[in-house]
């Protein structure tokens, strides 16, 4: 074992440990080895799904990438199978956002990794949602809140609104679009293999998650998609953070526009409801949006709390 990869070995141990440790806190043991799916996509990009938000990965012979970063014990299962990997150095890990389920693995890939980029917003937004997982406030996540805090790692390069990189033969551009899913999205585009990872931006044919505590917008969401859906080729294959079983992770330009449909009519829904006086109580008791089959689900689901938040944003005082 040569001495590079005696680091890169003992750093994803630790890492690992690390995450074991988390994971002891509020999990359910296991006793299977982690594993987890490599599906290449094209251009020497490709998706790795296991558990949390889809990871994207970049190899080629003279550059390696990272998009997103699940959790502890998964990011290990990917880091150690990301073709071509080796002992080689990943360039660039980037976060789409900053919920757990795409920060989660930090802890392993920021130790594999030259630089771990974010936008300017996350490292901000992470801390403040750990910190109300440590006051209490569910965060759909099993991990202990005091977990959540003590092992929080942050990207250490920050960006405002664009950052963009020759990587080996693939340019990777990284672009903040406004307020959408959070306050601190990013759309990460693959420029030579055609292919865009929206990150949460998209939930496909699943009722999304509208985080207004972390800076949501669905007003924001919409025109976030109709610009992202303007600004690449046609044939650009897109990854999504999460999908139902029938449509899964990657799609294509119209999976945007169904996206930005629902969007559209729940706040047409809400905006009509606020104008009949119905209060948020009567708002929110719709067990499925008519009009999305694909998307409907039996109950529990999210969509009380999406037309929730489209009720909060359509009534809240003007700046």
């Amino acid at each position: 074992m040569n001495r590079r990869r005696f680091i890169q070995s003992a750093l994803v141990l630790s890492a690992a440990a690390a995450g074991r440790r988390v994971l002891a806190q509020g999990a359910p043991a296991t006793t299977a080895a982690p594993t987890g799916v490599f599906t290449p996509l094209r251009g020497g990009v490709g998706i790795f799904t296991m558990r949390g938000g889809t990871i994207g990965w970049l190899s080629n012979p003279d550059a390696l990438a990272v998009v997103d970063t699940q959790f502890p014990d998964t990011a290990v299962a990917c880091l150690k199978g990301i073709p071509g990997v080796g002992a080689r150095t990943i360039d660039a890990t980037i976060n789409t956002h900053h919920h757990l389920d795409h920060t989660g693995g930090n802890v392993v890939f920021k130790a594999a990794s030259r630089a771990l980029v974010a936008h300017k917003n996350v490292p901000a937004l992470q801390f403040d949602a750990a910190k109300r997982a440590e006051a209490g406030i569910k965060l759909g996540t099993r991990l202990d809140p005091a977990a959540l805090v003590a092992n929080q790692v942050y990207a250490d390069t920050l960006f405002d609104d664009v950052w963009r990189r020759e990587l080996g033969r693939e340019i990777v551009t990284v672009e903040y679009r406004g307020p959408a899913h959070t306050g601190g999205d990013a759309v990460v585009v693959f420029e030579k293999a055609n292919v865009v990872h929206m990150g949460d931006l998209v939930f496909n044919r699943l009722y999304p998650y509208v985080d207004r505590p972390g800076g949501a917008s669905i007003r924001g969401w919409i025109k976030a998609l109709e610009d992202s859906a303007a600004s690449y080729p046609a044939d650009a294959i897109y990854v999504f953070g999460h999908g139902s079983a029938k449509f899964g992770v990657t799609g294509v330009r119209s999976d945007l526009g169904v996206m930005r449909d629902f969007f559209t009519a729940v706040l047409e829904r809400v905006q009509k409801d606020v104008a009949a006086g119905r209060d948020k109580t009567q708002v929110v008791a719709v067990e499925n949006l008519p009009g999305f089959p694909d998307l409907s689900v039996p109950l529990p689901n999210r969509l009380g709390s999406i037309l929730g938040a489209a009720f909060d944003e359509l009534t809240a005082p003007k700046a």
